[in-house]
């Protein structure tokens, strides 16, 4: 039997996922935790946050995140993969930073709108 506090919501409800049934849950107050605490168990996976450099703004980083979530044995590897990344801006929220990492069909994108920098 493991606990878990559950964090798809606020509630932050006290689960207990039995692995020797199944991956019974209890102790949630819906169904999200159900999948939840099961997924977590099973094959837990994360939404990554980071930043990568950025030329021609008046910020030096973007800052960035997995548009799904990535399994966390893969985290790691994931993020070696921003120390070479340098954007131009201007970028918009939600632009593409680096596509299909890994091969999980998963993007970082850019989660603020940087405009260019104009130097008179």
């Amino acid at each position: 039997m493991t606990d878990l506090i559950c964090i798809v919501c606020p509630k932050g409800c006290r689960l207990k996922v039995d692995e020797e049934n199944g991956y019974a849950v209890t102790g949630h107050s819906c169904q999200k935790g159900v999948v939840y605490g099961k997924k977590e168990l099973t094959n837990p996976t994360r939404v990554l946050t980071s930043t990568v450099r950025i030329v021609g703004a008046s910020l030096p980083r973007l800052p960035v995140k997995t548009n799904k979530d990535i399994p966390k044995g893969k985290i790691t590897n994931a993020m070696k993969l921003l120390n070479d990344v340098t954007m131009q801006a201007p970028v918009k929220i939600g632009d593409v930073v680096l596509g299909n990492i890994l091969g999980l069909g998963v993007d970082f994108v850019a989660t603020k709108t940087i405009g260019k920098m104009y130097f008179l």
